[in-house]
């Protein structure tokens, strides 16, 4: 353990410090997850909605991970919504309408036969995103009542975040993978987790995975190879959470410190596109929530 601790420093030195040789990279590719209640339970309500981009940048890709850190950099943005159950008339004990908007660095390699990935963003919080403002523009444009929650959502704040994750794929015959894993967070969320995915089918077994902060999907930044065909993804996770400047300690919605998730998918691979889409169970955040909520994941890519 101590060897891996010592790693992730050098991991994160990689990350605050690219290497000299840096004109050399080209980018690997792209990826992205769209993620929204609308996709899942339809009910527009506390995770309702987030977006996260990943641009993957080195000097070439083969399938595997290289074992130097820093040799593959991941240029990562996010945006999320938060919000109570009611946009105009919440319960009084439900959680503040919160936005957050993150820019991150982060590298992926091998350690020791393992999958690792290690990076930091800087997570803004509250109306500085200007996302509550796009929220009540939209509304505005399609005649929806407008969002009272956004004037007192969450304020203002800066949150440098760090984020681990380790795990490790054992092959379960020709056609399925299982790939244990255990993530770390502190910054805006600070929490342990551990879990495990399933993925039965051959799609995506050398293509770099990056996974969506709120569902735990995880999605395409590089391609392997180019296979057609159908996967389906099965996985699920438990934390442990300190603390989150989602869930102020002053405030009625007191953090709940479990968290579970579960989530099924279907990735499929044509000639010229692919679609991944999952459902993910989101188990209840903070005490007064009166049920858990179910939020979709999309992903479509298109070449030409």
């Amino acid at each position: 353990m101590l060897d891996f601790v010592k790693t992730l420093v050098i991991a994160a030195a990689f990350v605050t410090a690219v290497p000299a040789h840096a004109e050399d990279r080209v980018t690997l590719g792209w990826g992205r997850m769209f993620s929204n209640d609308a996709l899942g339970d339809q009910k527009d309500r506390w995770r309702t909605g987030g977006y996260q981009v990943s641009r993957i940048r080195g000097y070439s890709w083969d399938g595997a991970l290289p074992t130097t850190p820093g040799e593959i950099l991941e240029f990562r943005g996010s945006a999320q919504i938060v919000a109570p159950e009611d946009l105009v008339s919440p319960p009084p004990t439900d959680r503040r309408y919160a936005a957050t908007l993150s820019f991150g660095l982060h590298t992926q390699f091998d350690w020791r036969g393992n999958d690792v990935s290690v990076g930091t963003e800087l997570v803004l919080l509250g109306p500085q995103t200007g996302i509550s403002n796009f929220q009540k523009w939209i509304h505005n444009m399609v005649g929806l009542e407008k969002p009272t929650v956004i004037d007192n959502q969450i304020g203002n704040g800066i949150y440098p975040t760090l984020e681990a994750e380790l795990g490790h794929k054992f092959s379960l015959g020709d056609r399925a993978e299982l790939r244990p894993f255990v993530q770390a967070q502190a910054g805006v969320e600070s929490f342990v987790r551990v879990g495990g995915d399933l993925v039965i089918g051959t799609l995506g077994r050398d293509d770099l995975m990056v996974r969506e902060g709120v569902t735990g999907q995880r999605y395409r930044a590089v391609e392997g190879t180019r296979d057609q065909g159908v996967s389906f993804i099965l996985g699920g996770d438990i934390a442990r959470v300190f603390d989150s400047a989602l869930l102020p300690a002053d405030g009625v919605a007191t953090l709940t410190e479990d968290r579970s998730r579960l989530r099924a998918g279907v990735h499929w691979q044509g000639e010229k596109a692919s679609v991944f889409y999952g459902v993910s169970y989101l188990s209840k955040e903070f005490d007064q929530q009166p049920e858990c909520q179910l939020v979709g994941g999309l992903n479509l890519n298109l070449k030409f």
